[in-house]
């Protein structure tokens, strides 16, 4: 049921942390996967890394750089995976950023536009690009990467978390439009992962430590934990899941 054979996966933000694990396990179950972030050298590595690992008699990782706030740079990754690969099936949208942390009262108006445009304009955009190969095929997967600041409000990470919240929204939105199409489109919502975009939140020992108290597993996430989330949603083992967004966070929300 978690097999991927045949497929192709488009992952945005997949040179590094939960990116990277959700292209390694959907090339190693099978899929075809485009590894794609800013710098051009680490998409590369990442790309060829997955191919070593998989060990196929052709590469099923290829690189192919994309800065995501730009509209006409996701359209040249959309037509360079349609080149390489073919027709694209799991639309895996996970690159975001976070330039401010602080409060929402002092936040620069480009800190807050840019947050926006890049963690919510950016996967409306690319959702758009690939929908026509998911419509034409009856068939298709959208994953939004989003977070468990998505639920809450934030004396720090405001901003940020308004647009985990609009995705989960985009991914409703885009279960509603396209379901008809057996077009499937989650969010899933990741608490505390080790990884160097969270690595504020984890590298000091007591604010670890703050963190875990709350924690029924008493631990962080790894990329792998969210990796095998997306895998079951992309899969047929996740065929009658739509609209959803899953929490993977230990626990810690619940506790």
């Amino acid at each position: 049921m978690f097999d991927l054979t045949g497929k192709v996966a488009l992952i945005t933000g997949s040179s590094r942390g939960i990116g990277k694990s959700i292209a390694m396990q959907m090339a190693l179950s099978g899929a075809k996967v485009v590894i794609s972030s800013r710098k051009s050298e680490a998409c590369d590595a990442v790309a060829a890394e997955i191919n070593d690992a998989v060990r196929s008699d052709t590469p099923v990782a290829v690189a192919i750089p994309c800065n995501i706030s730009y509209k006409d740079q996701l359209q040249q990754l959309v037509d360079q995976t349609h080149a390489t690969l073919g027709k694209i099936d799991i639309l895996v949208c996970n690159a975001a950023v976070n330039p401010y942390f602080g409060s929402s009262a002092t936040i620069p108006d480009e800190a807050f536009d840019k947050v926006l445009s890049s963690n919510i304009k950016s996967n409306h955009w690319l959702s758009n690009m690939v929908l026509p190969d998911m419509i034409e095929q009856k068939d298709g997967v959208i994953i939004i990467v989003s977070s468990v600041g998505g639920f809450k409000g934030s004396t720090v990470l405001g901003t940020y978390a308004i647009s985990k919240a609009a995705d989960m929204q985009l991914a409703r939105n885009l279960a509603v439009e396209h379901g008809a199409n057996n077009i499937r489109a989650n969010a899933i919502a990741p608490g505390l992962v080790k990884t160097d975009f969270a690595k504020a939140l984890w590298e000091n020992p007591e604010v670890l430590k703050a963190s875990l108290s709350h924690t029924p597993l008493k631990r962080i996430g790894n990329p792998e934990d969210i990796a095998g989330l997306a895998l079951f949603l992309a899969s047929k083992a996740g065929s009658f899941i739509t609209g959803q967004t899953i929490v993977a966070d230990g626990g810690a929300s619940i506790a």
